[in-house]
């Protein structure tokens, strides 16, 4: 459909700023030394910004706008180069924006764009979402759980923080693990933090993955020679570290660009760890491929189910 919305003149924008504070929506930056429009889906086309351009380099168009299409409002984006993509995906996640987010990260890996190294400043201020939900839930916008009415003495921490000792004398009911020597790394590439990867490395060609919670190799014993042996080791925090979605993206890339035999998915029994197959899901989800998972969860004491 066409609608209204802001076009700017590239050779009278002098970069003074003076729009910026006029744009309600949050649609204008300043990139590069210009004004630009990062964001057709939250330009309403009113033009409030077009008075404060002492310059004349704001006009009200009427073009073709798909409303809610990501997709197309990406293709106007990327014209503009990595520096307004990257500040389009910053304005939609600042807006809590997500499925929008998630279809701009489609689009650039369907047309092999380049995704640029960006953050969302408002993820880090967040709070970890109650437990007893998913644990996307806080950052998916859905709901959360209401405090308890009959236990008010309960500690408000997630069972997966909550402190406790795990005694190794033979009375906790674990088998003991033999100590008569020690275990080779099975690490087959390095490095191994998903933030750090390089999703065109040629290590994943073919390669059996193994996607891990971070945690698990301390909890569980036999992680080299059990589960590492053959694999190519992919760790992340599905709570702690802010850019999921950005985790989401580089994953699908990776199952996008090579050949994946199988995905096997370890995380702790604490309810936060379930993140890990949520991101995977996701991920598989983005690049359309169909990958075997297996998935298998650590307990705290040491254990696997």
């Amino acid at each position: 459909m066409k609608r209204k919305i802001i076009s700017i003149d590239d050779r009278k924008c002098t970069g003074c700023g003076q729009c910026i504070p006029d744009c309600p929506e949050g649609a204008l930056q300043l990139i590069e030394g210009k004004a630009r429009l990062v964001s057709d889906i939250f330009c309403d086309g009113l033009g409030a910004c077009i008075g404060t351009c002492p310059e004349g380099a704001i006009s009200v168009i009427e073009r073709e706008a798909v409303p809610y299409d990501e997709k197309i409002v990406m293709e106007n984006i990327v014209k503009q180069g990595s520096s307004v993509i990257k500040a389009h995906l910053e304005h939609l996640v600042g807006h809590g924006q997500t499925a929008f987010y998630n279809q701009a990260i489609e689009y650039l890996i369907e047309y092999d764009i380049a995704i640029p190294d960006h953050t969302a400043p408002e993820r880090r201020k967040a709070t970890p979402p109650p437990c007893g939900v998913h644990p996307m839930a806080g950052r998916m916008g859905e709901g959360v759980c209401p405090p308890e009415p009959h236990a008010p003495h309960l500690p408000a921490v997630c069972p997966g923080s909550a402190a406790m000792s795990i005694p190794r004398n033979g009375r906790s009911g674990m088998p003991r693990q033999p100590t008569g020597g020690t275990t080779g790394s099975e690490l087959r590439q390095w490095p191994v933090q998903l933030a750090l990867l390089n999703p065109a490395a040629p290590y994943f060609d073919n390669a059996d993955l193994l996607v891990s919670a971070d945690c698990v190799p301390f909890a569980y014993p036999g992680f080299h020679a059990e589960f590492l042996r053959g694999r190519i080791l992919i760790i992340f925090c599905p709570k702690l570290d802010s850019d999921i979605d950005g985790y989401i993206a580089k994953l699908a890339a990776i199952f996008k660009q090579h050949t994946i035999k199988s995905i096997t998915l370890l995380h702790m029994e604490v309810p936060c760890c379930g993140g890990v197959r949520y991101v995977v899901d996701k991920a598989l989800e983005m690049a359309g491929v169909k990958i075997p998972v297996e998935e298998k969860t650590v307990t705290i004491e040491g254990g696997v189910e």
